[in-house]
């Protein structure tokens, strides 16, 4: 598929006779000062050692589409270790979220296998800096998704839909970002839990969810929540991967967003989230932080 041509003619007069896209976007960045390799290595490095930094748009100043590049950039040195791309994420699918940050779109972010956690298993939160868990859909594509989709198509490229958590885990300090950092960090995506899929994708538009705690609900939403009807977040992941020149494969993940605000995880749990009509997913947090 042929990349997206983003901007290119605004980039094109750094690098003369040069027609990347990602060699012009280099050289773009390089002479806005902005070290996309070296950013993304520090977020890698701060993921990896599960230590904290501080937030790094405010001094490197980069923008929302560079934080993208720094993002694809992280992600790809966890694919040259081995991790193996999975799907996609999605964030702000709340429009109260988009407004509060000023955005007329979602993010998103990637996913590796190494994000992948067992349902049913003991997490151990020594894997994390500062973990919150949110309930969320998790869809299953039955086929590539190699553009983008509208709302009456997207259930046709859909396997199934699945209860799911997301742990989240910013790398930023006290849990403390802007937008463009957000989206540098791979919008704190750090861990899934997938439940059991289900083939029925009727009335996804209102279904309870209830996330609880050792059995004490913690968090009370809608599915609803996610864009009005969660099969928006597929058209709108179609729309983002298509904009951004990759196809989401048959067999890929699309996380829908979350329904509910997200809790912070603590040693000890039993964590469960139940969604109308279509099960539950839950795991342990292990006995030590």
């Amino acid at each position: 598929m042929k990349r997206a041509q983003w901007h290119l003619t605004d980039v094109a007069d750094h690098a003369p006779g040069v027609t990347d896209p990602d060699a012009l976007y280099a050289a773009a960045d390089a002479a806005a000062g902005i070290d996309v390799p070296a950013l993304a290595r520090l977020l890698d490095e701060a993921a990896r050692t599960r230590v904290e930094t501080d937030p790094l748009a405010p001094v490197h100043g980069y923008d929302l589409a560079q934080a993208y590049r720094i993002q694809r950039a992280s992600i790809a040195l966890r694919h040259a270790r081995g991790e193996q791309p999975v799907g996609v994420k999605l964030g702000f699918t709340s429009r109260a979220k988009m407004i509060q940050m000023g955005v007329d779109s979602l993010i998103w972010g990637l996913l590796t296998d190494a994000m992948l956690y067992e349902e049913g298993s003991v997490i151990d939160l020594a894997d994390f800096i500062h973990p919150r868990v949110e309930p969320e859909l998790c869809f299953l594509t039955s086929r590539a998704i190699d553009r983008p989709l509208t709302l009456l198509e997207a259930a046709g490229y859909l396997e199934g839909v699945a209860p799911a958590m997301e742990i989240i885990d910013s790398r930023y300090r006290n849990f403390k970002f802007n937008l463009e950092d957000v989206v540098a960090d791979n919008c704190s995506s750090a861990g899934v839990v997938v439940g059991e899929f289900s083939a029925d994708l009727s009335r996804l538009n209102n279904r309870g969810v209830t996330m609880r705690f050792n059995g004490r609900p913690v968090a009370l939403g809608s599915t609803g929540a996610i864009l009005g009807n969660p099969l928006r977040s597929v058209v709108q992941a179609s729309q983002l991967a298509s904009a951004a020149g990759l196809v989401l494969p048959a067999g890929s993940l699309i996380m829908a967003g979350a329904a509910t605000a997200a809790e912070a995880l603590a040693p000890g749990l039993h964590v469960s989230v139940d969604i109308g009509g279509l099960g539950r997913a839950e795991f342990l947090t292990g006995d030590q932080p």
